[in-house]
């Protein structure tokens, strides 16, 4: 028995791959590299810009990222402070650098008050040189922190895209992963968004919580579907360590496939486009416009505390944390850093040409699909005969191969968070085995 064919008789939610190698795979860089260095031999035509802000209102049950909830205003205030020394120290090394994308993610960046969020536009704008007036801009948003003097300094700024996880339209599920949430808000917040002109609103639902069904999902896609968001993310529930459902003796797999075909083919009879396993975009979804911006092959500055940065040869970040406490300790030996420290890269992974060519053949088949062509101007070699296990999807119906690429098959789709630890390396898959939560 192969490995995938053992890892399809288990649960098809092994882990999500937004990035490779993730975060666990991080380690200390002994001695330090010079940021300099990182980025010398960087196309920065086009890079993608990221801006971290690491607090949140309250902490979901689910949730494993980055953030501390109910920061007071000093913290807030120094930790702005440290995102100032280390934009400008970032723009010393860059150079000239133009910017293809921007995104304020968190966390939640509207915990920021409004004279928050314009420094941080600021930066973006008078430091690095990016113009958010032309190229797609996202921000993450959440019901209890937007108001209308917020979203129209949003607007204002250049945001084309506002992202809101909503999660379910039913406060019974919602408590159920400790995320006290009022529908009625949810709703208030939605209309105002919609009133403020934004031209794409995302939508995030997530399904496996407790106590949901196929019909009380249906029941808030159907909610979801009266604000016509132009994106809609369908999230499985992962229960991680140090989270508050981490810490509950249950098993949390039982429906969730069954859940996201329901969801899946309801977007689907609904004129939604699915363009990956989580991501389904609207018939009347504008364009993202701007330049052309690839995360197979460009890079990304990520500035603040829990962003990552990636260059082909290196990805780097602060620390990782879940618990509360690492995590307030690792913000304020952040905010208590100079800009010269802001010119070490200290932790992070570094990519040979194996790892290089596996990420952009991984994040290639989660989304659009390996193009055969793509891959051999890149790198002069054929996928296939790199990674020749592929030939393992088609064989067991997950992927279809024609003259052009290999691309999932719906059942292949809906196992990508299976698929995709699947074709980590055995170093990355050694290295997150060993990562100690914190």
């Amino acid at each position: 028995m192969t490995r995938l064919e053992q890892m399809l008789g288990e649960s098809p939610y092994v882990a999500y791959l937004y990035g490779y190698p993730h975060k666990t795979a991080y380690r200390p860089f002994t001695p330090p590299l010079s940021l300099e260095s990182v980025w010398a031999e960087e196309r920065r035509d086009a890079l993608f810009l990221y801006f971290h802000v690491p607090f949140c209102e309250m902490r979901c049950g689910f949730c494993n990222l980055f953030t501390a909830a109910g920061p007071r205003q000093d913290v807030v205030d120094g930790y702005l402070g440290a995102l100032e020394r280390e934009t400008q120290r970032v723009k010393d090394a860059l150079g000239r650098a133009s910017f293809a994308r921007l995104a304020l993610g968190g966390g939640t960046p509207t915990l920021l008050d409004v004279t928050g969020l314009n420094k941080v536009f600021d930066l973006a704008e008078k430091v690095l040189g990016a113009d958010p007036r032309n190229i797609p801009v996202s921000v993450e948003v959440s019901p209890e922190t937007v108001d209308a003097e917020k979203l129209r300094t949003l607007r204002s700024r250049g945001t084309d895209r506002v992202s809101m996880g909503v999660q379910s339209f039913i406060e019974a599920e919602v408590a159920a992963v400790k995320r006290p949430q009022k529908t009625a808000q949810v709703e208030s917040a939605l209309d105002l968004i919609r009133s403020t002109g934004f031209p794409t609103l995302n939508l995030d639902l997530i399904y496996g919580m407790e106590g949901q069904t196929p019909e009380s999902f249906l029941y808030s896609l159907r909610e979801t579907l009266r604000f016509s968001p132009e994106e809609i993310y369908l999230y499985p529930l992962y229960v991680r360590p140090l989270t508050f459902l981490g810490k509950k003796a249950r098993a949390w797999d039982d429906l969730r496939l069954s859940l996201y075909r329901t969801g899946r083919d309801f977007l689907l009879s609904q004129g939604y486009t699915q363009v990956s396993m989580r991501m389904f975009r609207a018939k009347h979804a504008p364009d993202a416009g701007g330049p052309v911006y690839r995360c197979q092959e460009d890079g990304m500055v990520g500035l603040g505390c829990g962003a990552r940065s990636y260059t082909g040869a290196v990805h780097y970040s602060s620390e990782y944390a879940v618990g509360s406490r690492e995590v307030r300790n690792i913000i304020a030996s952040y905010s208590a850093r100079t800009a010269e420290s802001f010119g070490e890269v200290g932790y992070g992974f570094r990519l040979d040409e194996g790892e290089r060519r596996r990420r952009f053949m991984l994040l290639s088949l989660l989304a659009e699909g390996v193009d055969l062509a793509a891959y051999r101007a890149r790198f002069g070699a054929e996928v296939l005969e790199d990674f020749p296990e592929l030939l393992e999807l088609e064989a067991h119906g997950l992927g279809r191969r024609d003259a052009t690429g290999l691309r999932l098959t719906a059942a292949g789709v809906e196992r990508s968070d299976l698929i995709g630890p699947w074709l980590h390396s055995d170093g990355v898959r050694a290295l997150s085995s060993e990562y100690a939560w914190r």
